[in-house]
């Protein structure tokens, strides 16, 4: 199946996550993601648990529908064979720290040399430009800079780091909505452009209302555990047998909970009946409703909510998640593959829906420097003589 980006080319020079989780939003969408390694030990990642057999569950999810290319870039000759596919090329990812492409040769300004329409995304820890710049940047990093490790937790806890890398995965998205608009605009105008995310900026970006709480009121907010700082009740609430998140967004459904739940006499106390009353007094409100919800299962509580059409699910677990028949089945989060080396398992399924023809899974994970000979040959129309010469001086293998 052709995606929307067929025949879109990407040069991915990146590694880890926020990089690789990008390309491979740009690969399920159909494009030919040609993904460039180091000698011998590739991608970081293919050494990263989980484990499926001797190959790293980490490094295939995200790495799904790529080719991989093995390539010495500190040799004058892999440098030489990096253009020559950046010629050919639409996009160039990357996430080395700033400064590092510029050393390899390889830098925007390179590159637009030799391929004046080429899109060029850079992801760092702090940009291209700024006092930061040059200093090293992950996404534990990301996520205290950026703010939101101040907004996550309880109140009196530390500082919480989110359950995922989600600095990697925002900086990843950002970067690849950019591509994007670049694709779109050089359909229009012929040129390319250079892209510069930072995964500080993505965060502080996540971090929406929160940040303006600040800007507008000189207000600046703390961990509050799962309620939401500006309506109530939006939270988790314990139950018999679990927990369940509950959220209200206005006063229509508010009164609807009320019904739901036989406690009408909310709507007429003032401690209760308007939004601004409920975060004022939000502790009593959920002493309310947990005297309501410990007395009945998850699945009761959904019964009776989701009847009166009150936004509410289970907290669910990784093995919950991944065996719901919504999520993982009907909309395929959940899909099998067949990787060599492994055989059949199972990786999480690409987000984005599309019709007639979308995002789809083509091809597994690539081994390392799998795809080196039939790239060469394909892309820049090498004989098998000169890619043995190649192996030979160690600019490839």
């Amino acid at each position: 199946m052709e995606g929307p980006l067929s025949g879109v080319r990407v040069l991915d020079f990146t590694r880890v996550l926020a990089g690789p989780f990008c390309t491979m939003l740009l690969a399920d969408l159909g494009a030919d993601v040609i993904k460039v390694e180091r000698p011998g030990r590739g991608d970081d990642t293919r050494t990263f648990p989980p484990f499926a057999g001797k190959e790293s569950a980490y490094f295939i999810n995200i790495n799904r529908n790529k080719r991989s290319i093995v390539i010495n870039l500190k040799h004058p000759k892999g440098r030489e064979l990096a253009l020559e596919l950046a010629k050919k090329s639409d996009v160039i990812v990357e996430n080395f720290r700033p400064g590092t492409m510029e050393k390899l040769g390889l830098s925007y300004e390179d590159v637009k040399k030799v391929n004046p329409r080429i899109i060029y995304a850079s992801i760092s820890g702090f940009g291209q430009y700024g006092p930061y710049r040059d200093r090293p940047g992950y996404d534990l990093i990301g996520q205290a800079m950026g703010g939101i490790m101040s907004i996550t937790g309880w109140p009196f806890s530390p500082p919480t780091r989110t359950g995922t890398a989600i600095a990697d995965i925002l900086a990843a998205l950002f970067c690849c909505v950019g591509i994007l608009s670049a694709l779109r605009a050089r359909d229009k105008t012929g040129e390319g452009r250079r892209i510069d995310v930072s995964l500080v900026d993505s965060v502080m970006s996540a971090c929406e209302a929160y940040v303006e709480m600040y800007l507008v009121e000189g207000k600046v907010p703390t961990r509050i555990g799962n309620r939401y700082e500006f309506i109530y009740p939006y939270d988790t609430f314990e139950a018999k047998d679990g927990w369940i998140a509950i959220g209200i967004g206005n006063e229509e459904m508010w009164a609807r909970f009320c019904k739901a739940t036989n406690m009408m006499w909310m709507l007429e106390d003032p401690k209760f009946s308007t939004n601004e009353a409920r975060l004022e007094n939000h502790a009593e409100v959920k002493k309310v409703i947990e005297d309501w919800t410990r007395n009945k299962t998850v699945k009761e509580i959904l019964d009776i909510l989701l009847k009166y059409e009150i936004p509410c699910g289970p907290v669910y677990n990784m093995d919950e998640v991944c065996n719901d028949p919504h999520i993982a089945k009907a909309r395929e989060m959940v899909v099998e593959i067949d990787q060599p080396n492994v055989g059949k398992m199972r990786i999480v399924g690409c987000p984005i829906k599309m019709t007639p023809t979308g995002a789809s899974i083509r091809r597994p994970a690539p081994l390392l420097g799998q795809h080196t000979d039939e790239i060469l040959k394909e892309v820049l129309g090498l004989s098998n003589e000169e890619i043995k010469r190649l192996r030979e001086e160690n600019v490839i293998s």
